[in-house]
């Protein structure tokens, strides 16, 4: 019986891994807070993330476990907060770990959570994934701790992979539907500079590396979960206010940003960073892209 397992699976991108897969598997098991619950072959069983328990058991001969647990980064940095991002991500990478230790039959696979916030920011410079981590910031150290608590497990048996995601575009969560709401309402103009660059991807071809990884029993390590072509800031909303039909966007001037992004208690460095990555170990081996482009991707989706 093919059996996938993800944990954090209802949110954006778990739910987008559920209807990409669930007819290639048997049984997809959503491991979450809420409670235990089962619709078609999708069983969702409750975790708290950071201890073992029942869940364990069904490692035992899965196929996978994709793990995308972690507290949203759209928020203000607040010591609290920052702890919950940190621990969140932290906690469920050991506890799945400790879980793949203790099967007879362990995952053939486990697929875990990054960032690509782990590069330096660069307007001009491309970051692959044999560029320099060494960015700074809270978010660089949860993600160099992130992977870290992964490695630290030796399991010869299960194939690692990481995924350095950027920006995914959907219209059912992420950042675009924030996006499209600005425009709507005459909001949509440069952000800051507007010059700083904005990796992307879109949610059909983040499900599709997926998929790669799992068949290509050679795909191990970090991978960069974004389209080949980076945006500038500047550009990508010009695309969506054109595709829209709105000509009037206010612009955003930096200032303006961290003014408002207090108000909607979020972080300006979300809209301000200049993230410039791009996925050279996918293009190497072979991986094609259907959206290679910013304008394949706003045209399918709005």
């Amino acid at each position: 019986m093919r059996k996938l397992i993800i944990a954090g699976g209802t949110g954006f991108l778990g739910q987008a891994l559920c209807n990409h897969f669930k007819r290639d598997y048997d049984t997809i098991i959503i491991l979450s807070r809420s409670e235990n619950k089962t619709q078609g072959n999708i069983v969702y069983l409750q975790w708290d993330g950071k201890t073992l328990g029942g869940w364990c058991a069904e490692l035992e001969n899965a196929t996978a476990i994709i793990n995308l647990s972690g507290k949203s980064i759209n928020c203000r940095f607040t010591d609290n907060n920052k702890k919950y991002i940190l621990s969140s991500r932290i906690n469920s990478t050991k506890i799945i770990g400790e879980a793949i230790l203790k099967c007879k039959n362990p995952p053939e696979v486990w697929i875990n959570g990054s960032s690509a916030a782990i590069y330096p920011n660069s307007e001009t410079e491309a970051m692959s994934e044999f560029a320099a981590q060494n960015a700074n910031g809270f978010m660089a150290e949860v993600t160099r701790a992130w992977e870290k608590a992964a490695t630290d497990f030796i399991l010869p048996q299960t194939r690692q992979l990481f995924l350095r995601t950027t920006l995914v575009y959907g219209l059912q969560g992420g950042v675009l539907p924030v996006l499209v709401n600005l425009v709507k309402k005459g909001l949509g103009g440069t952000m800051g500079k507007g010059s700083q660059k904005i990796s992307w991807i879109h949610v059909n071809d983040f499900c599709s590396i997926i998929e790669w990884m799992l068949a290509n029993k050679n795909a191990m390590g970090a991978y960069n979960m974004a389209a080949p072509e980076p945006v500038t800031n500047k550009k990508l909303m010009h695309l969506l206010r054109k595709k829209m039909g709105i000509s009037i966007g206010l612009p955003a001037p930096e200032l303006l940003i961290k003014i408002g992004a207090f108000f909607i208690r979020s972080e300006p460095e979300l809209i301000l960073d200049s993230r410039n990555v791009i996925p050279q170990r996918l293009i190497k081996k072979g991986f094609t892209f259907k959206y290679k482009l910013i304008e394949e991707c706003i045209g399918a989706l709005i």
